[in-house]
């Protein structure tokens, strides 16, 4: 079986462009429910070279868990709008951009 750290990237990586998630859909996604805060610990340590899209892992409301005009928050926020998603006022509209796997996603490439 997968390490906890492998699930939670093997599931990041399924987030299409254009959608965006919560950390805790990405812990129930990789069979970790209620480790939402692990998720964003296994996320602060992912190699550069994994070409990992972290950025579209937001919190539960849409917002950007970095603070409010860190270099950090910008540089995930200009990374969203390449992949077309507005993000106002430091938050993502859920509504419109949150990713909803369909039954394939979740029964062929969500193995955990």
């Amino acid at each position: 079986m997968a390490s906890k750290q492998q699930r939670i990237w093997q599931t990041v990586i399924l987030i299409p462009s254009g959608k965006v998630a919560s950390y805790g859909q990405i812990a129930d996604l990789a069979g970790l429910p209620g480790r939402a805060r692990l998720v964003g610990k296994v996320l602060a340590q992912v190699p550069d070279t994994l070409n990992l899209p972290w950025y579209r892992v937001l919190r539960s409301n849409g917002q950007l868990a970095f603070p409010k005009g860190s270099e950090e928050a910008k540089t995930q926020t200009g990374l969203l709008q390449q992949d077309n998603i507005v993000v106002l006022n430091h938050r993502v509209k859920l509504k419109d951009f949150q990713w909803q796997p369909d039954l394939a996603e979740i029964l062929w490439k969500l193995t955990f």
